[in-house]
């Protein structure tokens, strides 16, 4: 199960890492995702470097500081839980599958560093 939970770690860096670079060079499919769960173009920048800096802090964590992934963890869960509502919120059902697997990779994430900060 660690190897897992390492592995989804390793994926949700790679993946925040992705889509926020996505954000920041407004991609067309972020710009079609964000008008329809109405969020503005004016806010991709600062929701891009929440990404990138919870897969930085998870690449911290893994390396160094353990306590600092699982903030980063944190962070990222409740960042996606608000883009779940905000799917919810707008009746945008047919893509909320995407931020509803960055959520379960944050999950992960948080539960490997948990694991690694606790010692088991």
């Amino acid at each position: 199960m660690t190897a897992v939970l390492f592995t989804a770690t390793l994926l949700c860096i790679v993946a925040n890492a992705f889509i926020a670079i996505a954000d920041y060079l407004k991609a067309g499919f972020v710009l079609k995702n964000s008008a329809e769960v109405r969020v503005p173009v004016a806010a991709l920048p600062y929701l891009a470097t929440m990404k990138l800096a919870g897969a930085a802090g998870l690449v911290v964590g893994l390396v160094a500081v353990p306590w600092l992934g699982v903030a980063a963890g944190t962070g990222l869960i409740l960042f996606f839980v608000g883009a779940v509502i905000a799917h919810l919120r707008a009746r945008v059902f047919y893509n909320i599958a995407f931020p509803g697997f960055y959520l379960l990779l944050a999950v992960a994430s948080l539960a490997y560093l948990t694991g690694v900060v606790s010692g088991s």
